[in-house]
């Protein structure tokens, strides 16, 4: 992983997860599918963890599938992340899908900050994060159907909670490109920054200050959202209200309010 993904822990608990391979433009290649996949596996067991903030080093978030993966005779999925595209090696998912769809089972919330490119499986990624925050220039786009493919690194999953179904349609079909500011209007972006990395780092210290429980809780009820009936729904809410109300870190951020103080809380 360390050729492709770097991971730094900032006080807080903010994990700032880099894509590092800056000379291709952060391009999935089959050792950056794994690192993604290490990545997300490193993050999931790491006592903590209260947000992350995921970038791309150099001039581009992630410019998508290295075409040198096209090339090969294979399965893709065995070419480019160990693993056929029909086998679900990671719990739901194939292992390029996790790639991106990794990053939605993360416990905490995770903030993508997005400049450059984001384009097919970056885009997909991107869209993997709780909360996208783009340069206005970035180039986006769903690129597959360019290359006579269809989006299947978890985009499909990603997107029908984001974005208009008459929208992705559109894009899909076209493999249209459009810029950060169109993004945000379109629902894949949730702001627009001229620096996204900063921006990021800023909302991910007022998420780590909250009740880290509570936030844990509330990204789960948010997972529900796209599937689940209402009366599951209500039922999640109630009982997740449960495990966090009345507890120290409940107790400590209402404390902590009432005396215009930072809390403290225990993870």
């Amino acid at each position: 992983m360390k050729d492709r993904i770097s991971i730094n822990m900032l006080d807080g608990g903010i994990a700032d997860v880099r894509m590092i391979r800056a000379d291709k433009m952060n391009a999935l290649d089959p050792a950056m599918w794994e690192a993604l996949a290490e990545a997300v596996d490193a993050l999931k067991a790491m006592a903590g963890l209260r947000v992350v903030v995921l970038s791309g080093e150099g001039r581009a978030f992630c410019a998508g599938l290295d075409l040198s993966s096209l090339s090969n005779d294979r399965d893709p999925g065995a070419s480019s992340a160990g693993g056929g595209l029909a086998d679900r090696t990671r719990g739901i998912a194939n292992k390029a899908q996790y790639a991106a769809w990794g990053w939605r089972e993360l416990p905490v919330p995770v903030i993508a900050a997005v400049h450059g490119v984001a384009f097919g499986a970056g885009s997909q990624i991107m869209a993997a994060a709780d909360i996208r925050i783009v340069h206005p220039d970035t180039r986006i786009a769903i690129m597959e159907m360019r290359w006579g493919l269809v989006p299947d690194v978890a985009g499909m999953a990603l997107w029908r909670t984001q974005v208009a179904d008459d929208v992705l349609r559109e894009m899909i079909y076209t493999n249209r490109e459009f810029n950060g500011s169109e993004a945000k209007l379109l629902g894949f972006a949730t702001h627009v920054s001229d620096d996204p990395l900063a921006r990021a780092m800023e909302l991910a210290r007022v998420i780590a200050d909250k009740n880290p429980h509570a936030i844990r809780g509330a990204k789960r009820l948010c997972n529900m959202l796209a599937d689940a009936s209402d009366a599951d729904i209500l039922q999640a809410e109630s009982d997740e209200q449960i495990k966090v109300i009345r507890t120290p870190n409940q107790m400590e951020a209402v404390m902590a309010g009432m005396q215009k103080r930072r809390p403290n809380f225990v993870d």
